[in-house]
């Protein structure tokens, strides 16, 4: 039995889940999936002091207070730079690290520096959100549309602050044993490309490629449960 810790990307929850964590439990394995705070569940918590450092801790208490160990930790989109932030805590309790089309930060770096075109998008968002960023439509992100309606009514804002902090490291994630990039084609622009680049053929990663919108985890989450599986 493995134990899989699934983290959500911006504006969203835990809600994207239940799919793939169904059939992951199906299969015997243990599933969570926090929900960061001020989204999903948990958006009425959303405050202007929300931010990277506070979703980092976040996940760190799930461990924690669960007493997590030997887990395969995947974040999709935002939350690659939340696993990775987790993963510098607490590698000594990872397994292996999935990025799900999904931002990888470097020390000092913030998801600012690789958002450049949709800067003034946020700066409006949160302009009329009190500091919160409006979600990105989920049409821009090929969301297939048997779920486009569904996703478009359950995603909120979130504080600009997440966007903007600079993430600190101390290279302990680089500890962690296996370490897999699964990258989506199927939507474009996607800021997600030089990622999947740059990793393909890098020594120590294994990298995928899903032929899905960037919710690949609603578009085909038999392949994504399988995906995770492999990671393990």
């Amino acid at each position: 039995m493995a134990t899989f810790v699934l983290v959500h990307g911006a504006w969203h929850g835990a809600w994207v889940w239940p799919r793939v964590a169904r059939l992951l439990r199906s299969k015997g394995h243990e599933v969570f999936t926090p929900t960061l705070t001020g989204v999903g569940e948990r958006s009425h918590l959303a405050g202007l002091e929300i931010n990277l450092s506070l979703h980092i801790q976040d996940v760190c208490n799930v461990l924690r207070w669960e007493d997590l160990h030997d887990v395969i930790l995947c974040g999709h989109s935002y939350g690659g730079a939340v696993v990775r932030g987790v993963a510098d805590a607490m590698h000594d309790r990872i397994r292996s690290i999935v990025y799900a089309d999904a931002f990888i930060l470097e020390d000092g770096e913030a998801l600012w520096d690789h958002v450049e075109p949709k800067r003034p998008y946020f700066i409006q968002g949160a302009g009329e959100h009190a500091g919160r960023t409006k979600p990105i439509p989920s049409e821009d992100f090929q969301v297939n549309a048997a779920d486009l309606a569904w996703v478009k009514s359950k995603v909120v804002p979130m504080s600009l602050a997440c966007f903007v902090e600079r993430i600190r490291l101390t290279g302990n994630h680089r500890k962690v044993g296996k370490q897999t990039y699964i990258y989506a084609d199927g939507w474009s622009p996607s800021p997600f490309t030089k990622f999947f680049e740059k990793l393909s053929g890098s020594p120590g990663w294994s990298v995928h490629r899903t032929h899905t919108g960037h919710h690949a985890m609603l578009d085909n989450p038999e392949e994504f449960a399988s995906l995770l599986l492999g990671s393990a």
